[in-house]
């Protein structure tokens, strides 16, 4: 065990304490230089207890060389420093502090506070990364007006920005250059900016519906500005889709983002001046996929949404950070379904909740998405506190309707604009705007883990009755042992013949009951239509039942669940016969239906031909049968492969031809096309023009990675060569040869351990740059099941290794990687052994981040 660990302590929401000083004005100072740094702060101080006699303000790697108190310089015995704190006494209500620090921006691999890499100086301070900037109260419930002004070299560095309006630029002696920014608005540390580099501009303007202009400007790596041009489209589309469903204006004269390589988050939205990962801004047909285009515009549209959701209206600690995360990624959620496929898009959603979601309520790592304690605050950006929050506001957007909705959201940012506040001040809003009693929903912020809705079907031949017995069960987490009922709201269709009930129950009890009068003894409820309540639903469904829901319902997201619950069934029936399973016949009329008269959402279609993914079969299990789930999957790809290989071919073809633009019908047709191609290549020896054909006359990087992906799935031999072919083609862009790096380290056969040694080596490739480090080993560990979990251990193993030197690295990329390995207890007897060993190698590991640590050791305690 790590030699410091006693100096780890644990953070409690239960001891949160109101700050004893605010800051009115942050007026910073930077002398910009990669290897020496020099920031000075001047700021004015407000005392808000009387009673605190000791300032202290957090630091971290700071080299500190001088402290003025209003005007006066103080000597070293009249203040206390050390590697965490400042700490000086004072007797004045009022007062200006004036702090002067170096720092090593060039030596910062972590990517926080200000770093500088690949030519460029950036930062990222939330969450607590502004302390390595200078001594600061580091907190999201003090906020500011910041002024900032930067020196470099003119010359070096031609763009200077930070948040706000420029208000002054000029150039001075010996080359060097002046610019200093001003934000009127109030905001925490986390939210401050500052880049600096040599990029190409791209601008444009978007004029607000009370008629103002407001500036907007990308600036991104010299020579792919064209690149930008969708994401500065995707943020106008953002910007008047805020004001006409929220009402939401923008603030500033000017809007700026800024894309950079070597970032550890997708994107961050300080105020003004948001820095985003280059992979979510950048992209054109021929570089990025039809999920690229997605991910670019839901991504470009949440940081902006934060301007009122996080920004406006910020955390009063980050135990809150559901407050803006959650409610920004609903937002997001909506942005994207009124873009393109509103059902594709909640399958998604779902199926991020489903997997990863679950999984992490399953975990050691369970907490609520109001977390109760935490040692290292990087670890609170988690699938529960983004998605399941997101969940939860949509279950209050599913219980007011949306008038109300919007109704408390204007109460909420009318309330508390400028204001640093809870999830109870959130909730206490829409109850407010609304006179609906939220008393009980108010457990889904407290309470972690997934409960599980069983639904038991009784029918009354005499009085036509059919009656739904619904009973909740939350069973226990990591973190909580008892559970209480919540409030489930149940969206649900019945269908009877020609007859469709549709409508909402609202469940409040442990257990109740719905009755529905005057319907067939064959009726069948839908049930959680749209996913209204982020459950584990549990029913008692026959094979028949699920298909017939598969055909018949209405609404698109209950045929795709429907036929998930089959995939289910199926995947059991395959392990309990010993793998001597064929898929029903049903299954195949009802996919030479699809295939033969897609729907007119063909993304939806192409959706309803999937097999579930491993993660997907694997969160149906608390024991996962990795092997037995691997030879499912590939047995039931090659039985729809050839039963249908006739009207795949011609749906395939009848497809070929879909635009290279991105939009829906575009979209669409591409993915029912790569869907139809992916089963084609189970066939080696009839697929292989096919596929060459594909990828050589492809009109776009969707048509020509799915190539390689169905290639890489069938194990197909024309896999290697197409790869050498797109190396070539690609080397010299780093965001496509990720999606190279990514497909290798999937490559399902043991070669893949040669071949990532290999890819180590790689000229592009650093350890340093969290995109091309997550593009290989992420992958391995998250797509590549069989050899990640090989009963040898050399998959564990590999992730392990990768651990120990990146921590040193990047803290905050080394605890998103060891996700996989945290749910040991789920795994057989063999492999739980070696993933604790696993486990054990890294908490001995003199010198462990906080990062790493809290994960590791959570998991080895459950």
């Amino acid at each position: 065990m790590s030699a410091d660990t006693n100096s780890r302590q644990v953070k409690r929401l239960a001891d949160y304490q109101a700050p004893d000083f605010f800051i009115e004005t942050t007026d910073l100072t930077f002398e910009l230089a990669a290897d020496k740094t020099l920031v000075t702060a001047v700021l004015q101080f407000r005392r808000a207890n009387p009673n605190a006699l000791e300032l202290r303000l957090d630091g971290q790697q700071l080299l500190l060389l001088a402290v003025h108190y209003n005007e006066r310089l103080l000597q070293p015995s009249e203040y206390q420093c050390d590697a965490q704190q400042l700490r000086l006494s004072v007797t004045d209500d009022d007062f200006k502090l004036t702090i002067k620090t170096e720092i090593c921006p060039q030596a910062n691999t972590a990517l926080e506070g200000l770093y500088f890499a690949n030519g460029s100086f950036c930062t990222q301070c939330e969450a607590e990364g502004f302390r390595r900037i200078t001594y600061y109260l580091d907190r999201p419930d003090v906020l500011s007006v910041f002024s900032t002004t930067i020196i470099a070299d003119a010359n070096q560095y031609p763009y200077l920005l930070s948040n706000g309006n420029k208000v002054a630029d000029r150039l001075l002696a010996g080359g060097q250059r002046l610019v200093r920014w001003q934000d009127p608005f109030p905001k925490p540390c986390y939210l401050f900016a500052l880049v600096a580099g040599d990029f190409e501009l791209r601008q444009d303007q978007y004029t607000t519906k009370s008629g103002r202009v407001v500036e907007l400007a990308f600036y991104v790596e010299k020579g792919q500005g064209n690149k930008a041009l969708f994401a500065l489209e995707a943020l106008k589309r953002s910007m008047r889709w805020d004001e006409e469903r929220f009402g939401l204006e923008y603030d500033l004269d000017t809007y700026m983002v800024v894309a950079v390589d070597f970032f550890n988050m997708g994107a961050m939205e300080n105020k003004g001046l948001n820095v985003f990962n280059s992979k979510y801004v950048l992209v054109s047909n021929n570089t990025a996929t039809d999920t690229d285009f997605f991910n670019v515009e839901s991504i470009i549209g949440h940081e902006y949404f934060h301007n009122w959701t996080g920004n406006r209206v910020t955390c009063r600690d980050w135990f809150q950070l559901s407050l803006k995360e959650g409610l920004t990624v609903f937002r997001d959620q909506e942005f994207s379904r009124d873009m393109g496929s509103a059902t594709v898009n909640r399958i998604h959603a779902v199926q991020v909740i489903r997997t990863a979601q679950f999984a992490e309520d399953a975990s050691p790592m369970a907490h609520p998405i109001q977390p109760q304690q935490v040692m290292e605050m990087n670890n609170f950006y988690t699938v529960t506190v983004y998605d399941k929050g997101a969940e939860v506001i949509r279950m209050l957007h599913t219980l007011l309707g949306e008038d109300g909705f919007q109704a408390g959201m204007r109460l909420y940012v009318q309330r508390h604009d400028g204001q640093a506040v809870t999830c109870e001040h959130f909730v206490q809003a829409m109850q407010d705007a609304n006179h609906y009693d939220l008393s009980a929903f108010r457990r889904w912020y407290q309470q972690s883990g997934t409960p599980e809705l069983r639904v038991q079907r009784s029918y009354d031949v005499h009085k036509q009755q059919l009656t739904l017995t619904l009973r909740q069960h939350t069973p226990a987490t990591a973190d909580q042992a008892t559970k209480l009922p919540l409030v489930l709201p149940i969206r649900y269709q019945l269908v009877d013949g020609e007859r469709s009930e549709s409508g909402l129950f609202v469940m409040q009890l442990q257990e109740e009951s719905l009755v529905f009068t005057d319907v067939s003894a064959t009726a069948l409820p839908v049930l959680l239509e749209d996913f209204s309540a982020p459950v584990r639903l549990l029913h008692d469904y026959s094979e028949q039942e699920l298909l017939r829901i598969a055909k018949a319902a209405s609404n698109g997201f209950a045929r795709w669940d429907a036929l998930q619950s089959c995939w289910m069934l199926w995947l059991q029936q395959y392990i309990q016969q010993g793998g001597a399973f064929h898929l029903p016949e049903a299954l195949f009329e009802l996919y030479a239906t699809l295939l033969n008269q897609p729907l007119p959402d063909k993304s939806l279609t192409a959706e309803l031909l999937k097999v579930p993914d491993y993660g997907t079969f694997a969160e149906s299990f608390p024991q996962i049968p990795v092997d037995s789930i691997l030879a499912a999957s590939a047995a039931f790809r090659l039985q729809i492969s050839e039963h249908l290989s006739k009207a795949l071919l011609q749906c395939y073809q009848q497809h070929s031809q879909a635009a290279a633009e991105y939009n829906e019908e575009a979209v669409g047709q591409r993915a029912l096309k790569n869907r139809c191609l992916d089963y084609l290549s189970m066939h080696h020896g009839d697929s292989q023009t096919l596929l060459e054909q594909q990828y050589h006359t492809a009109s776009g990087m969707t048509d020509k990675l799915a190539v390689l992906k169905a290639s890489l799935h069938s194990e197909h031999p024309v896999f290697e060569s197409l790869m050498q072919h797109f190396a070539n083609e690609w080397q010299q862009d780093v965001l496509v040869l990720d999606k190279w790096f990514s497909l290798h380290a999937a490559n399902p056969t043991e070669q893949v351990f040669d071949t990532i040694a290999a890819l180590c080596q790689h000229p592009k490739f650093s350890w340093q740059n969290p995109n091309r480090v997550r593009a290989l080993f992420h992958a391995f560990a998250m797509q590549n099941p069989g050899q990640f979990h090989r009963l040898d251990g050399r998959g564990y193993q590999l992730l392990t290794q990768t651990l120990l030197l990146l921590d040193p690295i990047n803290p905050q990329v080394a605890a998103r990687l060891v996700t996989p390995l945290l749910s040991w207890h789920r795994y057989d007897s063999e492999r739980q052994i070696l993933i604790k060993q696993a486990l054990r190698q890294l908490l001995e590991k003199d010198g462990i981040s906080n990062d790493l640590y809290e994960k590791v050791s959570k998991a080895l305690a459950g």
